[in-house]
């Protein structure tokens, strides 16, 4: 993500309960969207839509994982986000956005960057 999200944007998602279902649980542990469906109580398909918002704000990864039992892989979705701050100054509004960042990332950059 180039650019981050505006005021309106996640504010709009946090309203949402789904959502706050969604980064809560993903917090804990990587979960598939068949499993978010059944933690938020909503269909997949809302479930989807509200995975790709946060994806697209930069608040949740998606990571492809082998799957043991069925020797397929699976996308399991986790929050990266740490914290949210928004700061009124000059009449201004702004969202600082701290987000964790994951071990093998941090591996791939520094590999890239050799």
């Amino acid at each position: 993500m180039s650019e981050e999200p505006d005021v309106e944007t996640v504010g709009a998602l946090l309203e949402d309960p789904t959502v706050r279902t969604i980064l809560t649980q993903t917090s804990q542990e990587p979960m598939s969207a068949t499993t978010l469906s059944t933690h938020c109580d909503a269909s997949q398909p809302t479930v989807y839509r509200r995975l790709e918002d946060l994806r697209e704000c930069g608040l949740l990864v998606e990571r492809t994982r082998p799957d043991p039992d069925g020797g397929h892989h699976r996308t399991v979705y986790s929050t990266n986000l740490e914290r949210i701050t928004a700061d009124l100054e000059g009449g201004e509004l702004t969202l600082r956005i701290e987000r964790r960042e994951d071990m093998a990332d941090r591996f791939t950059d520094l590999i890239e960057g050799i």
